[in-house]
């Protein structure tokens, strides 16, 4: 019984940790693509790349924590 009480909390963990690992990793991205924009002057180009870069790195880390979670 206590197995099924557990599971509800499980998944809120589980869509918490998501979230916030893929979001957090969008926000660097664009933050770390615009301080180097800033610095070196070329404006869009390196906030396109860190874009990218943290939408794979959350992509990434987000399939490595359902693993985990789902016991694989």
């Amino acid at each position: 019984m206590r197995q099924k009480q557990r599971r509800p909390y499980q998944a809120i963990a589980l869509y918490t940790a998501i979230l916030s690992q893929l979001v957090g990793a969008i926000l660097i991205g664009i933050f770390g693509g615009r301080w180097i924009d800033q610095k070196t002057g070329t404006e869009p180009l390196f906030l396109i790349i860190g874009l990218f870069l943290g939408l794979a790195a959350g992509i990434y880390t987000m399939l490595r924590s359902v693993r985990h979670f789902s016991g694989d």
